[in-house]
């Protein structure tokens, strides 16, 4: 599977997944224009990040977020842009749980989203990438 229809099925199983939790406290509508400009950015961005991930300079944390783990892999003149997406990706991913929650109108669930979304996106990982499991880095 490539990078673009991973990314695809990932987003595309954690709605499901989020659907899923919540249709068991309601149905709720959480496909809106936020959300999708959102998942967009974030497409966007992953061609640029699918390399850092491979090289595992970049892993999935436990708390949804990218963190990078290893910059000493790449040269000096990479690790600010390397930074620049991280923080990119991460302020779209907090912005992409808070806005999936308020637009359930349970802003309370911001926590709940997150976490469903961090477990998926681990779970989705690709094999050789880095990811957090109890604290510690894991290669998948």
């Amino acid at each position: 599977m490539n990078l673009s229809a991973w990314l695809k099925a990932a987003m595309a199983s954690l709605c499901i997944g989020f659907a899923l939790l919540a249709a068991a406290q309601g149905n709720l509508e959480i496909n809106t224009p936020a959300i999708a400009a959102l998942k967009q950015s974030m497409q966007q961005r992953h061609a640029q990040l699918a390399p850092l991930y491979a090289a595992g300079v970049v892993g999935l944390a436990a708390d949804g977020t990218v963190t990078l783990r290893d910059v000493s892999s790449l040269p000096l003149a990479n690790r600010a842009q390397a930074n620049a997406l991280v923080a990119a990706e991460n302020a779209d991913r907090a912005a992409l749980y808070r806005e999936i929650a308020r637009a359930n109108g349970r802003p309370e669930w911001e926590t709940e989203v997150r976490k469903t979304f961090a477990q998926r996106w681990i779970e989705r990982a690709q094999p050789g990438w880095w990811v957090q499991r109890g604290g510690a880095w894991v290669q998948k």
